[in-house]
């Protein structure tokens, strides 16, 4: 499996069920904090995406806390 990236920002509290749900199922994840780094930010923009958390694995992308997407991603 990949390593997820993730998009967060400082206070979201979807972005920390996001990074706990993928902690429980194993799964490695680079945190990319748009708060914190200019560059994420732009990053997050030039996808079109306008909110966090934005979850990257493979080629899926997942917005929000959606455990329906992220199982069938993980389950691929």
């Amino acid at each position: 499996m990949e390593k997820a990236i993730v998009y967060t920002s400082t206070n979201c509290p979807h972005c920390k069920q996001v990074k706990s749900y993928l902690t429980e199922q194993g799964i490695e994840f680079e945190e990319r904090n748009i708060e914190t780094n200019d560059a994420y930010a732009q990053e997050v923009w030039d996808m079109g995406v306008r909110a966090v958390p934005l979850t990257l694995i493979g080629d899926a992308r997942i917005s929000g806390m959606n455990k329906t997407q992220f199982a069938k991603v993980l389950n691929k």
